[in-house]
C-alpha cells in the first residue's frame, strides 16, 4: 500500500472513495525492559528527552501501524482514511498502543 494514501483526513485529493471496506487495525502492547527501565531512570536525572522511551514510543508506533496497513490489504483496500492513532497503560509500565482508520478502495479522479 502506498502511504500516501493513507491520511487523517477523510478524504485524499485527486482520489474518490469507491468502497469503504470498514475499521482497521493495529494493536501493539510492550513494556521496557528492566535494563532499559534503569536506563531511561538515569536519563530522568539529567533532564532532557529521555531517548529510551522516545525509541520505544516511536518503535510500538511503528509496528502498529504497520499491522493496521497489512489489516486493510488483507481486506483489498488500497487506502486508509481517518486514520488515528490511540495510546493507554494496561498497567503500570506496559502501555497499549493502537493504530486505526478506516480502510477504503480508492479511485483516481
Amino acid at each position: 500500500m502506498d502511504h500516501k494514501l493513507i491520511t487523517t483526513a477523510f478524504s485524499i485529493d485527486g482520489y474518490s472513495v469507491k468502497q469503504n471496506l470498514g475499521v482497521v487495525r493495529g494493536i501493539v502492547v510492550r513494556s521496557r525492559s528492566i535494563f532499559g527501565t534503569i536506563g531511561a531512570g538515569l536519563q530522568t536525572l539529567f533532564g532532557g528527552n529521555i531517548t529510551l522511551f522516545t525509541e520505544l514510543c516511536e518503535k510500538t508506533r511503528q509496528d502498529s501501524f504497520e499491522i493496521m496497513v497489512q489489516h486493510a490489504q488483507q481486506l483489498g483496500a488500497n487506502g486508509i482514511i481517518g486514520f488515528r492513532y490511540d495510546a493507554n497503560e494496561v498497567m503500570s509500565g506496559v502501555t497499549e498502543v493502537l493504530a486505526y482508520g478506516t480502510a477504503v478502495v480508492l479511485e483516481k479522479v
